[in-house]
């Protein structure tokens, strides 16, 4: 009997009013912005058309495709020796590596968006052993707060690489790799940009920042350090009513 009862209490009981609450809520929201977040950057894949426009009048084309995790180094403008405007370029890549940030910035989003589910069904199927656990929303506090730490560091990172990829494959960054722009009777242009349209959402990562912030304090709510402080602080309001003679 006390086996039964021990499962009958820690069994999953299915209970959605907790997405009514914010804690609940804020959780699915985190969800929701993390796929957002990993799928706008890992999935990423564009196309640069460079034109070269020769003195004599005459133009050449070249393109530079480039993907995640945007390891510029190995994207090739120019595979072999060809002759462009009357002048020999050699094999050329393009310049700068962001794949460190963008794996970074899309690994901590899987991460999370992992661990929003686990937490959802936690709060949906067992949110009895939670509210009477001590542990369970003490880990959930300590989790929620690294990850919200760790969305600040892979955001302000992937911000930063995501300069180095539009510097190296814009027209500065194609000027100065590509030898032949270097030719007074040459110029060279970037005249078809792939659109970084998802690359620029994917950098309101910060936004994550701000949602898993905001749910370590509702989740810390249910801590009992929290229970303790508010406690602690109510013991001096109460007075003492004196015995009646």
């Amino acid at each position: 009997l006390t086996v039964v009862s021990e499962t009958m209490m820690t069994g999953f009981r299915l209970n959605l009013s907790p997405l009514k609450e914010p804690l609940g809520f804020v959780k699915l929201v985190e969800w929701l912005t993390a796929i957002f977040a990993f799928g706008s950057c890992g999935g990423y894949s564009g196309t640069n058309v460079i034109s070269l426009f020769c003195g004599n009048g005459t133009n050449e084309t070249l393109s530079a495709a480039f993907s995640y995790p945007f390891r510029l180094s190995e994207v090739s403008l120019v595979e072999s020796n060809l002759t462009f405007c009357n002048h020999t370029a050699g094999p050329t890549h393009l310049v700068g590596d962001s794949a460190s940030s963008a794996e970074f910035f899309v690994g901590v989003g899987v991460v999370c968006f992992l661990y929003s589910m686990v937490a959802l069904l936690v709060y949906l199927g067992y949110m009895h052993v939670y509210k009477d656990s001590d542990f369970g929303p003490i880990i959930d506090f300590l989790l929620t707060a690294a990850l919200a730490f760790l969305w600040l560091v892979s955001s302000s990172a992937w911000a930063r690489g995501l300069q180095t990829v539009k510097h190296a494959t814009g027209d500065a960054g194609i000027a100065a790799t590509l030898g032949v722009c270097a030719q007074g009777d040459v110029t060279c242009r970037v005249t078809e940009f792939a659109s970084l349209r998802s690359l620029n959402v994917s950098v309101f990562g910060f936004l994550n920042l701000c949602v898993w912030a905001g749910n370590a304090w509702f989740v810390y709510k249910e801590t009992r350090w929290h229970a303790q402080k508010h406690g602690g602080q109510a013991a001096p309001q109460r007075t003492q009513v004196p015995a009646a003679i």
